[in-house]
């Protein structure tokens, strides 16, 4: 391919591109890589939609990736007979107990570390720090020694409290860095109007943050949602549990109704698609800001 380029002298001709240059343009691994990447995460998602829509019989007798010739909601109403309703509303409970006072404290922690001087600030924001590097396995047998002693075993409140401590450092590093975001002036011209520094966190530092508190509510939403080590160890009414522990329901104690389970995944992951569908871009650019600095 030849192309040309107006001059004051005339029309100068570029030298063609060889179509082995243009190849070699094309970055060919990196394209065969996010192929295969797509066939990693969409293969799985196609084989849980489809086998939540055949029956138990069905299920052995065909391809795991054959399309159902006798597709079937009969998986889905067995999940919403067996108290998936209340499921439902106890994870809805935990994920927004937890979620709500560790943004909100968090928030107020952030300002306080940005906005305030000494060295107590400083300790306090090294020691939220430290709290990334703790995962909650290293932690669940202390946690379960204070919940026996707090009389709070096999409630609600069990799940919620160590849920909001561990959601805590995340938020804090996120928060603080879009605070430190804020212009000095706008702070010291709130000052000179006569706010105090409660008044101006609440008027200037919140509307200014809310992409970083969609973002770290949908992050931290999605880990209480998704958990299920907590409610493993600290409940063990069935009336208690919430929708990762309730897949246990569909095991027998010799098989397992491995469509139901399905259906019952699928029914769980759509609150968390729609809020994905609702935040992504808040989330990514939250993150992306939250660890570039």
């Amino acid at each position: 391919m030849t192309t040309t380029l107006p001059t004051k002298t005339g029309t100068a001709r570029l030298k063609p591109v060889p179509a082995s240059t243009r190849l070699r343009r094309l970055n060919l691994p990196a394209g065969a890589a996010g192929w295969i990447w797509l066939a990693v995460i969409i293969i799985p998602i196609y084989y849980i939609v489809v086998t939540s829509f055949k029956s138990q019989a069905g299920y052995f007798s065909q391809n795991p990736l054959a399309i159902p010739s006798e597709p079937t909601l009969e998986n889905y109403k067995m999940v919403l007979a067996n108290d998936f309703g209340r499921y439902f509303l106890n994870s809805v409970i935990v994920t927004l107990g937890a979620t709500v006072p560790a943004v909100a404290f968090s928030f107020m922690a952030s300002f306080a570390i940005v906005r305030g001087k000494g060295r107590f600030l400083k300790g306090v924001n090294a020691l939220f720090l430290m709290g990334l590097a703790i995962p909650l396995q290293a932690t669940i047998i202390p946690i379960y020694l204070m919940i026996i002693k707090m009389n709070l075993y096999d409630s609600l409140l069990a799940l919620v409290l160590p849920s909001i401590a561990f959601a805590i450092p995340l938020s804090v590093l996120i928060l603080s860095n879009f605070i430190r975001d804020v212009p000095n002036e706008l702070f010291e011209s709130m000052r000179l109007d006569g706010c105090s520094e409660w008044q101006t966190m609440w008027r200037l530092a919140l509307p200014l943050t809310k992409p970083a508190i969609v973002t770290v509510s949908i992050y931290n939403g999605l880990g209480v949602w998704n958990g299920f080590l907590l409610p493993l160890i600290l409940t063990q009414s069935p009336e208690l549990r919430v929708l990762p522990l309730a897949l246990w329901t569909f095991q027998g104690q010799y098989s397992v109704n491995i469509p139901a389970v399905l259906a019952s995944v699928v029914l769980t992951t759509l609150p968390i698609l729609v809020l994905y569908v609702i935040g992504r871009r808040q989330l990514v650019s939250g993150l992306s800001a939250g660890f570039s600095k």
